[in-house]
């Protein structure tokens, strides 16, 4: 069986459906669509090298490849590749050849720091160790029966503060781009990143496909958001959180609960059953709120690092 490497083409749906199909079959606590997908291919990021890798064998794509440079990194150099066979096709090669193709184009482009998640599984975190990374650090997938879960009661907001969703900003999100950069320049992670650009914050994710601004809750204090915890939705009765924070002269005030319990109640009385998050391992604060609301760990994932020359 021969095993080649190409990137995906966005023209041809099986292209995008064999990629989807990998990525769920390894990674079920993420979910991807063909809008998704085609979002990702289609942001402006000339600096970001990016590229989509499909793993052929024989007419069927067997793995997958997310490769880019962190463009909004503080410090250059830094690549990542994020490699996911279908776990029924492995030990085939097609992983290697996968990491191969990845690392030659990002080393052709000035990287010298590579980062890889890897799923802490033995067999996952041998294949890592083989081709050179070594571990760092972790982060986990949690999950929530959102259709069974005994959530917390609705709480009122406190004084000074009123709950309004990302809905209410499609004329501006400009302030929510703000608290977005100054909640995640908090968040722990191996890459320092900062958003300065906010036309590129637009097209990345006020634009997402799965953004869902009306289950996007925000809390809002003197005109100006301060929390906010954001609902991606999918049509297979799938929520999942993609971020919540709160501006730092507002935290330890019970926001980050107060607009994540909302979200989640709303996403309910829509009818969705399942809710997912993710959460890094050494981000206690958070994984402490969603153990409150009843997520349970449902996989791990371990950051592999690769010095180059």
């Amino acid at each position: 069986m021969t095993v080649i490497v190409r990137d995906l083409r966005p023209g041809t749906p099986a292209d995008i459906e064999g990629f989807i199909r990998v990525r769920h079959r390894a990674l079920p606590y993420v979910f991807f669509s063909p809008a998704s997908v085609l979002h990702g291919l289609s942001l402006p990021r000339p600096d970001a090298h990016a590229r989509k890798l499909l793993a052929v064998a024989d007419g069927e794509i067997i793995g997958t490849a997310q490769v880019g440079l962190a463009e909004d990194s503080r410090e250059p150099g830094q690549g990542s590749l994020n490699v996911y066979v279908d776990p029924a096709r492995t030990g085939r090669g097609a992983g290697t050849l996968l990491v191969r193709t990845a690392e030659e184009h990002l080393a052709a482009h000035g990287a010298v720091k590579l980062f890889a998640w890897v799923l802490d599984e033995p067999a996952d975190r041998a294949f890592a160790e083989r081709h050179g990374y070594r571990p760092s650090r972790s982060a986990h997938f949690l999950r929530l029966d959102l259709a069974c879960a005994a959530l917390p009661p609705l709480q009122d907001p406190p004084p000074g503060v009123e709950l309004r969703t990302a809905a209410d900003f499609a004329d501006d999100p400009r302030p929510l781009f703000a608290l977005d950069a100054e909640a995640g320049s908090d968040e722990p992670g191996d890459i320092a990143t900062e958003f300065t650009d906010y036309a590129a914050w637009v097209d990345e994710y006020w634009n997402h496909p799965h953004l869902d601004r009306e289950l996007t809750s925000v809390a809002v204090a003197d005109g100006r958001p301060v929390a906010f915890s954001v609902a991606h939705t999918h049509d297979a009765g799938r929520y999942r959180t993609g971020m919540t924070g709160t501006a730092r002269a507002h935290r330890g005030r019970g926001l980050a609960k107060l607009v994540k319990n909302d979200s989640l109640h709303r996403a309910r009385a829509a009818g969705y059953t399942e809710a997912y998050t993710g959460n890094d391992a050494d981000n206690g604060p958070m994984l402490a709120i969603n153990k409150w609301f009843g997520y349970e760990i449902c996989a791990t994932e371990v950051r592999h690092v690769r010095e180059l020359g």
